[in-house]
């Protein structure tokens, strides 16, 4: 199973992965400019890692995420979030037209949750 993994882990970072990475650590990098917004940068910079290498680990929701993480996943959303989501969205559709691409798209589409609201989800390893 771990060869799968990697197996699609390289295909994944050939075809789409190291952009989406690139996506996630240029909206990082632009939401640490300021100071009020180095948490969303952070997020970011966790999610850019599961962009850059997904097959193997999850999202789960944190029991401990509260009002403060409603409210900033509500500004994520306006910042950076809704064209991260649609990058997804797109990428997944272009690899769903392929036979070898469709896992692919699938984790595309898994991405779009945590892409749009990051705050209050930490990405565990499935094993």
């Amino acid at each position: 199973m771990d060869a799968v993994r990697v197996l699609l882990n390289v295909i994944w970072l050939v075809l789409s992965g190291f952009w989406m990475a690139v996506g996630y650590l240029l909206a990082g990098f632009l939401c640490c400019l300021l100071i009020i917004t180095i948490p969303f940068g952070l997020a970011s910079f966790r999610i850019a890692n599961y962009a850059f290498w997904p097959f193997g680990r999850t999202i789960v929701p944190r029991a401990d995420a509260g009002l403060a993480s409603l409210i900033g996943n509500i500004l994520w959303i306006v910042v950076a979030g809704w064209w991260l989501a649609v990058m997804h969205v797109v990428t997944g559709i272009l690899l769903c037209l392929t036979v070898i691409g469709i896992p692919l798209g699938v984790a595309n589409f898994k991405m779009v949750p945590v892409s749009l609201v990051p705050l209050g989800s930490r990405i565990v390893y499935t094993d």
